[in-house]
Parts: structure tokens; sequence; C-alpha cells
């Protein structure tokens, strides 16, 4: 079922409910100028046989309202819509999951917002405050590979729909590492984003949106939420030993290992990543 939430005056974000109805909810937290639908299918439907599925479109990303450039807001306010989705929803509280950003927002709402959360998952994603120039264990983490921060320069040039579809397949080669890749899954993906978006450009909103209020890591070891970490080791964007770094900062984290999996979402990845999430919010 899909729907919209109104979060604040004049904004409203795309929302999509599924799986077992009486089941506790799981939220789905995306990354970064990331619609909801980038949520492959098939996990959604495994992971909806035991739990009641919400995945969305963060503001400027998919069907919802697209503000930033008259109304800039900082990475903080997707954490907040987050609860604003589990508040139209009439959810008081669920299992949330996130991947890359998502991860980064789904541990500001372990810490301003526990009262929420059943469990939490996190993968590909780095602590808060891991780029700290203050911290210098976080300052040893490798970076993002440099091909990546290459192709992210032009993430926002204009394009037709044809070389766009180009560029988020290479994309996407870029972001499962070394791991497989399907170039015709990946655009298959997006051409259906793209259909669910009404359009092809990317105001690549979350890249520019101002990230002050990240700088929270000595707070992640009062976190008493139930925490799972997911090791991604062919992610190319916070590549080992980052799950690690942030599996032993967070309170309790239990750390997993999914060898294959990367910075990206490929059918063959689903199987291993369901049965961890699962494991997970069953515990």
């Amino acid at each position: 079922m899909e729907r919209f939430i109104e979060v604040e005056p004049g904004v409203r974000l795309w929302a999509e409910e599924s799986g077992k109805p009486d089941g506790e909810p799981l939220l789905l937290v995306m990354g970064a100028n990331a619609a909801g639908l980038a949520w492959p299918d098939p996990l959604v439907a495994a992971l909806g046989r035991e739990h009641r599925v919400i995945r969305y479109d963060h503001r400027d990303t998919g069907r919802s309202s697209r503000v930033f450039h008259d109304q800039p807001y900082p990475i903080t306010r997707l954490a907040s819509d987050a609860i604003a989705v589990l508040d139209g929803l009439g959810l008081a509280r669920a299992h949330v999951a996130g991947m890359s950003l998502g991860g980064t927002l789904v541990q500001l709402l372990v810490l301003d917002h526990p009262d929420r959360l059943l469990t939490a998952t996190l993968w590909s994603t780095a602590a808060l405050g891991a780029w700290s120039p203050t911290d210098g264990e976080s300052r040893a983490l490798p970076g993002p590979d440099p091909a990546l921060l290459e192709l992210w320069q032009h993430m926002a040039d204009p394009r037709d729909r044809e070389a766009e579809l180009d560029w988020r397949v290479a994309h996407w080669r870029l972001l499962r590492g070394d791991g497989p890749f399907d170039a015709d899954e990946s655009r298959r993906l997006e051409e259906r984003i793209i259909e669910h978006s009404g359009g092809h450009e990317n105001p690549a909103a979350h890249a520019l949106a101002d990230p002050s209020g990240l700088d929270r890591g000595p707070e992640l070891a009062k976190v008493r939420t139930p925490t799972l970490v997911i090791d991604a080791r062919k992610d190319p964007v916070n590549p080992p030993p980052h799950a690690e770094h942030l599996a032993s900062v967070i309170s309790g984290a239990r750390l997993v290992v999914v060898p294959e999996l990367g910075h990206a979402l490929g059918s063959d990845v689903v199987p291993a990543l369901t049965e961890e999430i699962l494991r997970h919010t069953r515990r």
C-alpha cells in the first residue's frame, strides 16, 4: 500500500507498506540521493514474510517533495523525517535497518529516539564522527575509492535520460567493489526509479546538505538499542575495518560478515542479508 506522509508544512514523503500486516514493523532507511525503490523487491518481499515492511523516499528523491534548492536543510533533518514516517503510520516502535547514509541516520535515531526503536541494523556506513579531524583513530580509517570520488564530482551534471542511466549503472558498478555485478539488473532498477520519480534529474541534494551535528561518535557508547553491524567486506566507500570500528564504538553491538556485500544491493546478496536481518530482529 502506497501513501504520502506530510512531515512538515509543504513537505510530504512517499511511503509504501508491504509484507505481513500484523508483523512487527521494519523501517528501511536508504542511502543518500536514493529513492526507496533502491531497496530490491526480493529483499523487501523476503523481509515481509515476517515483518510489516516500510520503505520510503527521502525528501528530494523519488516521489517525495523536492525542496532543497528553495529550503536547504541539514542531513539531520532526514533522521527527523524517519520518525515522522513512523508517526504518520501510527507506529509507536519499529525495527530499523539502514545502509550508507541510512546507517548514519539510524545511528542518530538510536541516540535521539531509542524509545521508538525495537532493534537497529547497519551496514555500508561509518561511525558518527569517523572523519573527525580531532580523532586520530578515525583518521586512520580508509577513505572511499578514488574512482568514486571522481565520479561523484559529476553527480549533478546535466544529462539526458540515457546518459543519466549510463552514469547510474557506472556508479552501481563501482559501488559493488570487486563483487559480482549485473549491469542489466542495475539498469532495470534505475529505469523503474526514473519512472517512479517522474524524471531522471538528480538534484544531489544530500551531497550538498549541511553535515553538522553528525560528530557524535562518543555518545554511541551509551546506546542500549540491540544493534547489529553487518560487515560489507567489498564496500568501496567504507571499506574494512569501518564495520569493526563501528561495532566497537556502539555499546553491545554484534558484528557479522557478509563477504560478497558491497555498497550496493544485488540479487546475489539478498539471501545472506535477509538471513542476518531476520536473525537479529527475532532476537
